[in-house]
């Protein structure tokens, strides 16, 4: 492995204008990286890592590469490209053991509350704690780590990883409060009324989108994001059909298989999927069926049924044709999208969220409410990890200047 990582470090080329750069949501400065590296100046180039990207090592194994850093490397277009997240994995993961709070700034008196501890909320909760802020994370569930925690499943990120993260929070003085809700337990009003300066929004998108459709409240009917959370929870038999072929159907799908199923189908209205393509790729090699062009019409106890999608010249659909078709199954899971809870925005005067469900907010990540910020899916609905990161970045910077600006 060792030898691995070193070859892939010494095949890069040091481009003066690297595009895996500019590939990369996060904009992590790969080339200065393996150059630190190659100098075996591990800690340092693992700071760098974390300084530009709190996730890094999270980043590192459910990143779609391809689509970024490896995808945009120069020497991808007639070789091999530079496997830089191999690298990265290697670095980031000695560096969160030995990460020290050396460096960091005393406690300014300014407390901060951060609602959620997903990929956003523990960016933010690093930077703003590392700067000199009290930060409290709220987390609704009992362990942090959001979707990483309850969406992505083991087999691509041990949950063994946000323990480690979660001792660096603690070490820099992170106070968590699990099993908190935000807008029902508690309220923003309360926040400030206590004392916080700012609240950072991190809540993610965790209410699944329903079809609107005769079957959904059948016992063998099941939302994808909700199974992800506790799949060992549900009895799904030996034959189960996917509604959607999206990233959280991917992951559904793969986890089916590690849970009893003998064959896992996934259907989508339109010819062509939304989820990344090494994520289908991975999918295929467990076994996953995935059927174009069907529309569901409703769901049985024995199945969903179908009509076929009558699809424009871009693959869309727009409308169906031809006789209903019942597919037999044990379990039908519904993994088509989905948008954040209600309760903060129902429950803070205001707080204003889009059509989706998406909290609105400026150029600096500042909500409608003065003083609440907002990064993540629950802003842009369901994207990546690094995504979420380098937004949450922006928005710990911009709560900064906000604090500062009052002092």
């Amino acid at each position: 492995m060792a030898i691995r990582i070193v070859t892939e470090a010494n095949h890069c080329l040091q481009c003066k204008k690297p595009l895996c750069r500019e590939g990369c949501p996060a904009h992590t400065p790969i080339s200065q990286v393996i150059a630190l590296f190659k100098e075996n100046k591990l800690m340092e180039a693992g700071k760098m890592l974390f300084e530009n990207n709190p996730m890094s090592l999270v980043c590192s194994m459910v990143c779609d590469h391809m689509a970024q850093c490896a995808g945009h490397c120069v020497l991808g277009r007639k070789d091999q490209p530079v496997h830089f997240y191999e690298i990265e994995k290697f670095i980031s993961d000695a560096y969160l053991d030995r990460m020290t709070t050396e460096g960091a700034k005393p406690y300014n008196g300014k407390n901060v509350a951060v609602i959620g501890s997903g990929p956003a909320g523990m960016t933010v909760a690093f930077i703003l704690a590392w700067n000199g802020y009290g930060v409290t994370i709220f987390e609704e569930k009992d362990r942090i780590g959001g979707m990483l925690q309850y969406g992505i499943p083991d087999f691509r990120l041990p949950k063994t990883i946000l323990d480690r993260y979660k001792a660096r929070l603690l070490e820099l003085g992170v106070k968590i409060r699990p099993h908190v809700v935000m807008g029902g337990d508690l309220m923003i009003d309360n926040l400030f009324r206590d004392g916080y300066k700012s609240v950072f929004i991190g809540s993610g998108v965790w209410r699944p989108s329903t079809l609107g459709i005769e079957g959904e409240t059948l016992a063998n009917v099941h939302f994808g994001i909700s199974y992800l959370a506790r799949p060992a929870s549900y009895v799904i038999g030996h034959t189960v059909a996917i509604i959607g072929m999206g990233n959280v159907a991917m992951d559904v799908a793969r986890t089916a298989f590690r849970h009893g199923a003998q064959r896992v189908m996934l259907f989508q209205r339109g010819s062509k999927s939304p989820a990344s393509p090494h994520e289908m790729e991975y999918a295929k090699l467990d076994g996953a069926e995935f059927i174009f062009g069907k529309s569901i019409q409703r769901i049985t106890a024995q199945g969903p049924v179908f009509k076929n999608s009558v699809l424009n010249e871009d693959g869309r659909p727009i409308g169906v044709e031809g006789e209903e078709e019942f597919v037999p199954a044990d379990t039908t899971i519904i993994a088509i999208n989905q948008h954040p809870k209600d309760k903060l925005v129902n429950t803070t005067h205001g707080l204003e969220a889009g059509p989706r469900g998406l909290i609105i907010i400026d150029e600096n990540c500042m909500t409608t409410r003065e003083g609440v910020f907002a990064a993540g899916d629950v802003v842009h609905g369901s994207l990546t990890v690094v995504h979420a990161a380098n937004d949450a970045k922006t928005a710990a910077n911009s709560m900064m200047r906000y604090m500062e600006k009052d002092a």
